[in-house]
């Protein structure tokens, strides 16, 4: 046992070194000026993160079910369970909230090394090999590539990591028989802590696991088949089992996705093999192929298994087969698809990377549980290594230190397993690998923070200005009696969460079809096709959607022309949009409030609008401009005000792509009349919760409209009967005097909760049968 702690200590210290010293000679946050914020890092982690502080700080407004601050309310459980569900989540709620990227950096650190304990711990409950070796071999898994190219800019992705070892560690349970109520909870944290990616991790363990009754279950004489199918059985059911205990999140989560606006459609397209083989050196870096870097000391030493004559033959033939039946169905269109939950997705198309370094490593150690190589074995591993590297030379993903670094770290480790082991030379010998290890991986994670910043959309440091933008917009706050947008320039893609308020922004995998329609109907921007919705600073939406508060222009500007949260429109069908956004907000205001411009300019007074989707550029009114970014289908550029018009006759100028724009002149006086008029029907007692909506409504015939949108989840109820409907894509049910309470349950969840008590019950009778049995035997 001591051996063991020294072993997970030493391989999380690693680690940990490794990693801060790459980023620090990156002179990347928080060891430099360089920022780490790049694509859902700044998009969503850090603000998912923001929002789970709040929630754990009693400081949010919603719950676990229900997010009142983004996309004008949404659901959060399946984003609870797409980014937060780690169980290193809430250590967040440690950190000033100011310091939440501190705090997401620091657990992303965090992760890392407990991913390099988990693998020590397999490696050493596997048998064999000496403890050092043991940890060096857990660190190099958690500084993969993958770790240090993709995971730490995704951290969720790490808890995938993470539960390789662990579900591995699962099988060997299953194949021994032991610990079968462990088992089954080890997996539904695993799922629970990131699904997507626990989803590649038990792929890979039931690999690793076929591999081992084919080689250890072998050697030991027991019935093959017999025994193999009752461990398989055993492990699907206590997979089957955790999943079903992780149900009340996962089918929220699921169906969430169902209801998301419909991302990108991509085909795969395998990458070069000789780019292929260039991510399996140090010290480089390409988006679109598999970061599958793994310390130079993995690949020699699996390497090796093949020119072993002391290894048993299944041992020294399945690993590597299984090392190249991983790498291999990562190339291919229909294994691609079966790694990827059928659905190629969206961005880096080599998400499973990090299941082939594990299994790199665990060849690795098998070389080493049967004692360090001879030099005919290292010969034939330095040989292979040398061969690989030779295949990459021709791509431009290579480069000089690389070439140098892998070369390097060959000489040293060769070295190492070539000096006689005790002594001092098995002091230089752990020197040397430890040194190529943290080496290499610090030189890996130097190179890529360099790449990511140059070749990724990045986004600005959280700072003074974003730090005086969220003091203004909390002083400013007047939920629920009027929402507070944080407007434009945007900081990242869920400001509301990030800064506080409650506005249109939001950005998800879960972003939900109705919103992005209903939005775009009315004059909204996005990017990122549709799931990365902008603010939509417009009176007329910020009327309808109760915004009396918003960031513009540097500073909080208040209005008193909106409407409450929920009114009372008179009776009439509900809007039928069509492909004027002007006519669509003037539908769902129930007023006429624009002018079109006459001989193409507004009349002076009026407020000019431009709405020119796929332009981009400076659009111009006079001196007066606004910069558009469009092009569907991967952006829209929002309706944008250009000021009042001043000068007769002064004409809207569009920026290239703007064909088909419209221009719209809004007359504040109409509008304000217009939100008097509905202001005197409105509702009172308007009480909105975690989860519901109340409200008291006048005697009517005509239409309850919430300011929300009709996501799936909503029940309304008023007198006693369930009427939810929709009223332009907002939440709304028939009037009728008394209380109308409007309850938001994500679908998914009852039918989860019934998953899970019924995954608990039959672990729970699985137990007793097994108790049953072993008390009847003699």
């Amino acid at each position: 046992m001591p051996n063991t702690t020294r072993s997970l200590s030493l391989a999380a210290l690693l680690t940990t070194a490794a990693v801060c010293a790459g980023d620090a000679v990156a002179r990347v946050f928080p060891f430099g000026p360089r920022h780490r914020a790049v694509n859902d890092l700044a998009n969503q982690f850090v603000p998912f993160h923001a929002h789970l502080w709040d929630l754990l700080r009693g400081r949010a407004d919603g719950g676990l079910l229900l997010d009142w601050r983004a996309g004008w309310g949404t659901s959060f459980l399946p984003d609870y369970g797409t980014y937060l569900s780690s169980p290193f989540a809430p250590l967040v709620a440690l950190f000033p909230r100011t310091d939440i990227e501190y705090a997401v950096y620091a657990v992303t650190v965090l992760k890392t090394a407990v991913a390099a304990a988990a693998m020590t711990f397999l490696l050493r409950r596997l048998g064999g090999g000496t403890w050092w070796w043991a940890s060096v071999l857990g660190a190099a898994y958690a500084l993969c590539g993958w770790s240090l190219a993709e995971g730490t800019y995704n951290p969720m992705w790490l808890d995938g990591l993470i539960a390789f070892p662990l579900l591995c560690l699962v099988g060997e349970w299953v194949r021994e028989g032991r610990r079968p109520l462990l088992g089954p909870l080890v997996v539904a944290v695993c799922w629970l802590a990131n699904f997507y990616t626990a989803y590649m991790a038990t792929l890979g363990a039931a690999l690793v696991l076929l591999v081992r009754l084919a080689t250890t279950d072998a050697s030991l004489g027991r019935t093959p088949l017999r025994t193999s199918l009752r461990t398989l059985l055993r492990a699907a059911a206590t997979t089957a089992l955790g999943i079903g205990l992780a149900a009340p999140v996962l089918v929220p989560v699921f169906l969430g996705s169902r209801h998301a606006y419909p991302g990108v459609v991509r085909e795969f397209d395998p990458a070069a093999g000789t780019d292929v083989l260039a991510r399996l050196l140090p010290a480089t870096y390409s988006f679109a192929t598999p970061a599958a870097f793994v310390c130079t000391a993995v690949p020699l030493l699996a390497g090796t298994l093949l020119f072993r004559r002391d290894v048993p033959g299944r041992e020294r033939w399945l690993w590597p087969a299984l090392c190249a039946a991983v790498a291999l169905s990562m190339q291919w269109g229909p294994t691609h698809l079966v790694w990827h939950v059928f659905a190629t997705p969206n961005g880096s198309p080599y998400r499973q990377t990090f299941v082939l370094s594990g299994v790199l490593v665990l060849a690795a150690w098998t070389a080493l549980s049967h004692g360090l190589p001879d030099r005919r074995a290292l010969l034939g591993g330095a040989g292979v290594v040398v061969a690989l590297a030779a295949g990459a030379l021709p791509s431009p993903v290579v480069t000089r230190w690389a070439l140098l670094l892998a070369g390097a770290g060959l000489a040293a480790v060769a070295g190492a397993l070539l000096l006689p082991r005790r002594g001092r030379y098995g002091v230089l010998a752990a020197l040397l690998v430890t040194g190529t290890l943290v080496g290499q991986a610090a030189a890996t994670t130097a190179y890529a923070d360099r790449e990511r910043l140059t070749r990724l959309d990045d986004y600005p440091p959280l700072g003074p200005e974003q730090q005086r933008r969220a003091a203004a917009l909390a002083a400013a706050d007047g939920w629920p009696a009027y929402r507070t947008d944080t407007g434009l320039p945007r900081f990242a893609g869920n400001d509301p969460l990030l800064l506080g308020g409650q506005g249109a922004a939001y950005y998800s995998s879960h972003t939900p079809a109705v919103l992005t329609e209903t939005l775009t109907a009315l004059g909204g921007g996005w990017t990122s096709r549709g799931r990365n919705l902008l603010s939509l600073d417009n009176p007329v939406t910020d009327a309808v959607f109760g915004v009396g508060a918003r960031w513009r222009d540097g500073d909080v500007v208040r209005t008193e022309t909106y409407l409450p949260l929920v009114t009372v429109r008179p009776p009439g069908p509900p809007p039928a949009y069509g492909p004027s956004p002007f006519r669509n907000q003037e539908l769902l205001l129930g007023a006429r409030v624009y002018e079109a411009p006459r001989a193409g300019a507004c009349r002076v007074g009026t407020e000019v609008f431009l709405w020119a989707p796929d332009a981009s550029g400076r659009a111009r009114l006079g001196t007066r401009t606004a910069d558009l970014l469009g092009g569907r289908p991967k952006r829209s550029a929002a309706m944008t005000s250009l000021g009042v018009q001043r000068t007769a006759g002064t004409r809207v100028e569009v920026p290239g792509g703007g064909r088909g724009a419209e221009v719209g002149c809004l007359d504040h006086e109409r509008l304000r009349a217009a939100v008097r008029s509905l202001r005197t029907a409105s509702a009172t007692a308007i009480t909105p919760t975690p989860n519901r909506i109340t409200a008291t409504v006048p005697a009517s015939s005509g239409t309850v409209v919430m300011a929300t949108p009709r996501i799936a989840g909503w029940h309304c109820a008023t007198t006693g009967t369930e009427r939810t409907t929709s009223y332009g894509g907002l939440l709304a049910v028939p009037a009728a005097s008394g209380t109308v309470d409007c309850v938001f349950r994500p679908p998914g969840l009852r039918a989860g909760l019934a998953g899970g008590a019924a995954a608990l019950t039959g672990l729970l009778l699985w137990r007793l049968a097994a108790l049953r049995r072993s008390r009847g035997r003699p």
